[in-house]
């Protein structure tokens, strides 16, 4: 069954007012090389790192205007397939009311999410959670997710600013491929068609 409100990637999109507060947070991912769990909104205080397996062409819409829909998110983030993320342990959250927690088994509560129809709803967000401190990404399985083509041209220069300081520390030597090669893959939002206001990228050099 074909569907457009589910894709076959899930996608972990930064926070933070102001928007450099999430785009910090994005830089941080990229340098790292990985996500960092987190508690918030978890109920049973389980550190875990969150995903939507909501396409981000249906998130972009939102993502222009985040004021309107009360979006905490920003056009900072990372997708993988959600086989990757299944075989670590991620799965999908269980939408229930808050009396039916202790009917999961305590392995399986992290995955609870508050759900009230006529109150509470985040149903939209069709969340995943892996239980978890840190979440090491693999270049070659992830997308790196920004607003605009400018954050991937900044992205690529630092890269070739870091072969061209390697070059000279070793002598004109950069290395094998597997290291000199842009590790990541994009996908840029403003490609959707819909106009993302963002921070721009920063002026000083960070190695990705």
């Amino acid at each position: 069954m074909i569907r457009d409100d589910i894709g076959s990637r899930l996608v972990h999109l930064t926070k933070g007012e102001p928007d450099q507060v999430a785009a910090n947070t994005f830089l941080a991912i990229v340098k790292d090389r990985k996500l960092r769990g987190g508690t918030g909104c978890i109920k049973g205080g389980y550190q875990c790192v969150c995903f939507s397996e909501a396409p981000v062409s249906k998130l972009s819409q939102i993502l222009a205007n985040p004021m309107a829909h009360g979006m905490r998110y920003k056009p900072f983030g990372v997708m993988v397939e959600k086989q990757w993320l299944f075989e670590r342990g991620g799965r999908p959250v269980i939408y229930q009311s808050d009396s039916e927690y202790e009917l999961l088994h305590e392995t399986q509560r992290f995955r609870h999410v508050r759900y009230e129809p006529a109150t509470v709803d985040f149903t939209w967000e069709r969340e995943w959670r892996i239980h978890t401190s840190e979440l090491e990404l693999d270049p070659a399985q992830t997308t790196l997710v920004v607003p605009n083509r400018a954050w991937e041209k900044w992205a690529q220069d630092q890269h070739i600013a870091m072969l061209s300081r390697r070059a000279m520390v070793l002598h004109g030597f950069i290395g094998p491929r597997s290291v000199s090669d842009f590790p990541w893959h994009f996908m840029v939002i403003e490609d959707l068609g819909v106009e993302i206001p963002a921070v721009s990228p920063p002026e000083a050099a960070t190695a990705v």
